[in-house]
């Protein structure tokens, strides 16, 4: 590419009137495809038609860069699951159901901010905006686990419920990276990767004695929360095999 064109895709870059909006359009681009650690600042400002100087405008370096990806990753991300979730609509089951599928579509349609917000290597606890976009897009999971929670039976061990949306968070982002993203290398599957994990929450939810069928239509409410008292095991020590729990849940 000649110089001359070089001048006219940089002055294009200077006065579009939203130069952090291009770099941003052009590092998603390359981490699709190059990945979040497969590119530099320099790349970034030649994609979207500018000089190596003009992205420090907007971005103090590349991780400053990424971390704005990233946070508007989990923004969008948070948007998907609270709509998936739905208040846990009609049931929680079937609800945290959608939750799932919402998860690995997310890691599939949008591969380039789904690397950015879990395989950049960025210190989350760096960066106060994108550490709270992060929590807020948790929360989903752990409020449906919470929900989960209320529908143990009285007198039934359970690791608490936080302890729950940390492990199936780990089920659903070992399937998505494994399986749902589309990586050219991945291990052929039977089934879908929706399929998958829904097989394995409900393994994991049987085997913590929940009851996971779903209740007809017009046949009443869910069970109701169970009391504190209950939520220790009635005679089993708190937490039950899982012992006390270390972090304190928000109510």
């Amino acid at each position: 590419m000649s110089w001359r064109k070089e001048q006219r895709r940089a002055e294009r870059g200077y006065h579009h009137g939203n130069l952090k909006e291009a770099l941003l359009q052009a590092a998603l681009g390359l981490i699709a495809e190059k990945g979040a650690a497969g590119f530099t600042f320099a790349d970034a400002a030649r994609m979207a038609g500018v000089s190596a100087a003009a992205p420090y405008r907007h971005f103090r370096d590349r991780d400053e860069l990424l971390s704005s990806i990233a946070q508007r990753g989990f923004e969008q991300f948070e948007a998907r699951l609270t709509a998936a979730w739905d208040d846990g609509r009609p049931d929680t089951v079937t609800a945290f159901e959608r939750v799932g599928r919402a998860y690995l579509a997310f890691a599939r349609e949008e591969p380039a901010f789904y690397n950015a917000m879990f395989e950049s290597g960025l210190p989350v606890d760096a960066n106060p905006a994108l550490q709270a976009a992060s929590e807020r897009a948790f929360n989903i999971i752990r409020a449906a686990a919470e929900r989960l929670a209320a529908l143990a039976p009285p007198g039934m061990p359970r690791p608490p419920a936080m302890m729950m949306a940390l492990h199936i968070w780990s089920m659903s982002h070992g399937v998505a990276s494994l399986f749902s993203r589309g990586d050219a290398a991945r291990r052929k599957l039977p089934m879908s990767p929706d399929e998958l994990l829904e097989a394995e929450v409900l393994i994991y939810l049987r085997g913590l004695g929940f009851p996971t069928d779903r209740r007809p239509a017009g046949k009443g409410a869910e069970p109701p929360p169970v009391p504190p008292e209950a939520s220790s095991g009635s005679g089993v020590p708190p937490g039950g095999p899982w012992g006390k729990p270390k972090i304190k849940l928000r109510k």
